[in-house]
């Protein structure tokens, strides 16, 4: 038989001698800590389920008393994949998630004007402005969140024989998409008319959204709210406009140009910015530029991010490339409205080649384009 392994004995030590150190056991390498850019890409759900774990068990389950069971499943979900999130992540969220109450509760109490002076105090102005303009959009989507669950022929039956000024109040909360579809189907002259209210239309206070859901209430669920919050005016209706069929626009703002014309020509402004040069093709861009005043490029790109400085550097020669990066390097001090001028310009030229079918811009899905 093989021999018995002993136990080795402890050495005993001589006076004033320190024990040995035990060796370190190998500690095992941690799961990767999400950076700020993954905490900033994550989704409302996803930041839900790390506050849902972060109050551990017993507070979590009286929360989900006062959820409905959609949400509980959706964020029960969330917790489930959530997997590991380190302290700093987790602290960054309940942050966010505290100012988020804070405006809440503020809002519900004084209106926005006074969460507005109480978020400034607390957080400082630029802070207060994105809190507030989240918290807004949120009520928003709050209010008559019930339509965008409905089709669009229903939005539509529902809203054909209503005045204009109802038809662009409702609209103005839903979804863009769905409000083009709806006002496509319109009369033509109904079309202008909501078109232009919802233009027009800058908050829609407590009695006016009561009206209208009592109106509404033997088609639409009832819900309202009772804060202002901002609804349609040009930048929205610019949206909407964007979604709309071409022969839909066009009709649209014949109309509405013999009605309007300063309105029909701010709201055709909004339809098309200057970053939205990134979404064209290179052949497009390539026709554009031609038509540019090289000083105009070189003021509209002092604000332009890298992304989109690079896609008009490439749809150029490489001799003009050159130069108007060499302007841009001696050119300084320049004013954020000359900028904003000279990238206006260069829209304007965008547009009318459209117009004239020289370029395409691509609009929200509805065109289909045969390369």
């Amino acid at each position: 038989m093989p021999d018995k392994v002993k136990a080795e004995k402890p050495k005993k030590l001589k006076k004033g001698e320190q024990p040995p150190e035990e060796p370190a056991a190998e500690a095992a390498a941690p799961p990767a800590m999400p950076g700020p850019s993954l905490i900033e890409a994550m989704s409302g759900a996803q930041k839900a389920a790390a506050v849902i774990v972060s109050l551990g068990v017993d507070k979590a389950s009286q929360l989900y008393q006062y959820m409905d069971p959609e949400d509980v499943e959706m964020i029960t979900l969330e917790v489930a994949k959530l997997g590991y999130l380190d302290s700093d992540s987790t602290e960054a969220i309940l942050n966010e998630y505290y100012q988020m109450c804070m405006t809440n509760k503020a809002v519900t109490e004084g209106g926005l004007e006074y969460a507005r002076t109480v978020l400034e105090k607390a957080f400082g102005a630029q802070t207060a402005n994105e809190l507030l303009g989240k918290v807004t959009k949120s009520l928003k989507n709050r209010e008559f969140s019930f339509m965008n669950k409905a089709g669009e022929k229903d939005l539509f039956t529902a809203l054909q024989n209503e005045r204009p000024q109802t038809i662009a109040l409702v609209l103005s909360y839903i979804e863009p998409d769905k409000a083009a579809a709806v006002i496509a189907q319109l009369e033509p002259d109904a079309q202008i008319k909501v078109v232009e209210r919802i233009a027009l239309m800058d908050s829609a206070s407590p009695t006016a959204v009561k009206i209208i859901e009592n109106e509404m209430s033997n088609k639409f669920a009832n819900i309202f709210s009772s804060n202002n919050v901002q609804v349609g005016g040009i930048d929205f209706v610019a949206d909407v406009m964007n979604n709309v069929d071409r022969v839909s626009e066009k009709s649209i703002f014949d109309g509405l140009t013999m009605y309007d014309a300063g309105l029909a020509d701010e709201i055709r402004k909004r339809m098309f910015v200057f970053e939205d040069i990134l979404t064209m093709d290179d052949r497009s861009v390539q026709r554009f530029v031609r038509d540019c005043d090289t000083h105009d490029l070189v003021l509209a790109l002092k604000s332009a991010t890298a992304e989109l400085s690079n896609k008009l550097y490439k749809n150029m020669s490489t001799r003009m490339a050159e130069s108007i990066r060499d302007d841009l390097e001696i050119t300084t001090n320049v004013r954020m409205k000359d900028v904003d001028d000279a990238q206006q310009r260069i829209v304007g030229i965008i547009r009318d080649l459209e117009a004239k079918n020289e370029i395409i811009i691509l609009k929200g899905g509805k065109d289909d384009i045969i390369a």
